[in-house]
């Protein structure tokens, strides 16, 4: 359509006055054609339409707010190698899932509704505005917040109360499902750092053997290590027990233990203590037996095994934890009980 088959009564009157539409000539084969006469929405001459958009508006944000609460519910009851058969994806993991048509619908719902209520309710007049300088002059704006509080006032939030009242809640919901993904962080560690697998009565085991440990299999000057009776490599958490359970095993001559509760927690001088290093808990594994100290290879802390495995070197900040120990019956060597402070560096929260 050009410019010449719109009445001049149906231009805006901004654009007569103006002289912004043109006529195509040689010189301007490109003429500006204006605007159509504006052709008002069933919503805007009838109410009881315009009730029917915001009632399908908030059926559509309250449906965003029931698929994020399906989201949080899918994740916490959802195992996470549940599988399901949908057609004709075929077998698929359950959570996957349903963790992506929830929110794949919360935010579809949300967009949509937003869609919805603009295209129905919000004024739709057209209007064509002259460019200006990048630098506002105040006059520009004060017509850009009148020009927004025009807006604020034609989008009919304040008298939509339904349509707002339900945007909100679906906005405020949402994030919810970014909050729950935190889980995925991990469980909460609780008192888990502070507690291993040993306890009263676990045997100590070799671990290069995985037989028990007598006190004859340990020598004078010798370095074994050992874990807890029944744990098994193939296990799917032994990774995280033996990071904390670990334990290196050596003998000393009784009169060379200075420290009196390492003497009292060894048996005939067998004394063990956990393989983690203090510092940033790497494994120790070089010992020297004429000093009796230990060496971590990450950063050289150094640990006296004959004086309760203080740190005579190295940025380590405490000693080792030693783990009570003694015989049973059947002449194995077990602990009696837990370490009495946690296992590996020091953390935050720790007594």
């Amino acid at each position: 359509m050009s410019s010449q088959d719109i009445p001049e009564e149906n231009l805006p009157a901004e654009q007569v006055a103006h002289g912004a539409v043109s006529v195509a000539d040689e010189k301007d084969p490109f003429a500006d054609p204006g605007l159509p006469p504006h052709e008002p929405r069933i919503q805007d001459i009838d109410e009881q339409a315009a009730k029917r958009s915001e009632r399908a508006v908030a059926f559509m944000f309250t449906l965003s707010m029931l698929a994020t609460a399906g989201f949080i519910a899918s994740y916490v009851a959802i195992p996470h190698d549940k599988s399901i058969f949908v057609f004709p994806i075929g077998h698929i993991n359950a959570l996957n899932f349903a963790l992506g048509l929830t929110l794949g619908a919360a935010l579809f719902l949300i967009g949509a509704g937003a869609v919805h209520w603009a295209r129905t309710l919000m004024s739709d007049h057209e209007i064509a505005d002259e460019r200006h300088p990048v630098a506002a002059s105040p006059e520009v704006k004060a017509k850009v917040m009148e020009d927004f509080r025009q807006g604020a006032k034609e989008s009919a939030l304040g008298r939509r109360k339904l349509i707002r009242n339900t945007m909100f809640g679906a906005l405020a919901l949402f994030p919810l499902s970014g909050v729950i993904l935190l889980r995925d962080l991990g469980p909460l560690p609780g008192t888990s750092l502070r507690h291993t697998l040993w306890k009263a009565g676990k045997l100590l085991v070799n671990m290069n053997t995985n037989e028990p440990l007598r006190p004859s299999d340990v020598a004078v000057g010798s370095l074994t290590f050992a874990m807890p009776e029944g744990l098994d490599e193939h296990d799917h958490d032994f990774q995280t027990q033996i990071a904390k359970a670990a334990l290196m095993i050596v003998r000393l001559q009784p009169e060379d233990i200075k420290d009196a509760r390492e003497l009292e927690w060894s048996h005939e001088g067998i004394v063990a203590y956990s393989k983690i290093c203090t510092h940033v808990g790497c494994p120790i594994s070089l010992y020297e037996q004429q000093t009796h100290h230990v060496l971590c290879p990450c950063h050289q802390s150094t640990f006296d095994l004959s004086d309760g495995a203080r740190v005579i070197f190295g940025p380590a900040g405490h000693a080792l934890p030693q783990l009570r120990i003694g015989v049973n019956d059947e002449g194995y060597l077990e602990a009696l009980g837990d370490f009495e402070e946690p296992v590996g560096p020091a953390f935050w929260e720790r007594g």
